[in-house]
């Protein structure tokens, strides 16, 4: 079947259609609120496992969603929860025409995003190590896998799901399936969406065309997956690569398919993106 007319059959279900089809693959909230605090409860009841249990935590963590990180703060800060023997290995970041990471000092910056919504809201920095924040930079990218395989594995993967099926930025493309941590060339319908929702008056010509990003081999050799996906917006915009995550046919050309071959993944959304959109083209 053409993947035109897989979209259509898959729109046409009805949300417990799609509840029933996916099973316990898929997690449905209420709301966007439900959605944060379910993702934030997720990250610290896994820190504060490893921890009762005496082993690190290795996350893989995204910048986008965002919404949970206030909240994870905190609990963080509630519970006293020790971030000391915590991995977060980010996503992504954007890098500039010359081909280096943003600066911190950047609005777009992911890292000046988590550090302005999590980490510098942490009480004490929860005698956090520095060291084991790591995002993708043009410094750092060929050393993410010996950093990751160094730490036996990641626990849990945690993402969101791009309009056009990219987890982290991995874009679609031949062999994205296979593929390591690298700088990559952002399409042309993620910077769009991205710009629409980045409160840049719609600068396409000035928002960033590239981003170094963790490969999706690292992102399926996780332990677990947890992706969130979300409108977010008042724009319907997930609606479709919701149910192509959890129903469509794995391929390249919408990576996110590709988590269907793992044994231990959960999409989480809301009752807004689960909806059908007003009109199925």
């Amino acid at each position: 079947m053409e993947r035109s007319e897989e979209i259509r059959n898959l729109l046409s279900l009805t949300p417990q259609e799609v509840i029933e089809k996916a099973g316990d693959k898929l997690i449905v909230c209420k709301d966007l609120e439900v959605l944060h605090t379910t993702f934030a409860t997720h990250i610290a009841k896994e820190i504060k496992t490893n921890n009762e249990k005496n082993k690190p935590t290795k996350l893989i963590l995204p910048v986008g969603p965002t919404g949970q990180y206030l909240i994870l703060a905190e609990v963080i800060n509630k519970e006293a929860l020790s971030l000391e023997n915590c991995w977060f290995f980010f996503m992504d970041e954007y890098c500039d025409q010359n081909g280096k990471a943003l600066l911190e000092s950047h609005p777009l910056s992911f890292k000046k995003i988590a550090n302005d919504l999590f980490f510098n809201l942490l009480s004490n920095k929860s005698c956090m190590n520095q060291d084991h924040i790591i995002f993708p930079n043009e410094n750092n990218v060929h050393k993410i896998v010996d950093l990751i395989d160094g730490q036996g594995g990641i626990d849990v993967c945690y993402g969101g799901i791009g309009i056009h099926g990219h987890v982290a930025f991995n874009e679609p493309q031949k062999g994205v399936v296979n593929s390591n941590p690298r700088k990559v060339t952002l399409n042309n319908y993620t910077r769009t969406i991205n710009a629409i929702r980045a409160e840049v008056g719609g600068n396409l010509e000035n928002f960033p065309k590239s981003a170094y990003t963790i490969g999706l081999k690292q992102i399926l050799s996780a332990k677990r997956i947890e992706l969130y996906c979300r409108n977010g917006s008042p724009y319907d915009w997930a609606n479709t690569i919701l149910r192509i995550a959890l129903f469509g046919q794995s391929g390249s050309d919408y990576p996110v398919t590709f988590i269907r071959n793992h044994p231990n993944y959960t999409i989480i959304t809301d009752w807004d993106t689960l909806q059908q959109p007003k009109y199925i083209l």
